[in-house]
């Protein structure tokens, strides 16, 4: 399971979602397909149902939706904002 770390913080906004990183005091902002996928993952869904998720909204190939979220979650945990 992918959680956020406690000291992130999430606030959605027009075009996406904005994470502050509580520690260092820095901002990511993820537009509005990252912010599907993270809103799934933040809810206690797998990358399964954020590809569900993906290919409903975006209409996208689900290997491509797959190859996404791997991106995604790669990317926030390499920052130290996801553990799992």
């Amino acid at each position: 399971m992918l959680n956020l770390r406690q000291d992130v913080s999430v606030a959605v906004v027009e075009d996406g979602m904005v994470l502050l990183d509580g520690r260092s005091g820095r901002y990511y902002q993820v537009n509005d397909s990252g912010a599907l996928v993270l809103g799934v993952l933040i809810e206690g869904g797998g990358e399964e149902e954020a590809a569900d998720a993906l290919t409903e909204r975006y209409g996208v190939a689900r290997g491509q939706a797959l190859a996404d979220i791997d991106k995604i979650v790669r990317r926030l945990c390499s920052t130290g904002l996801m553990t799992s």
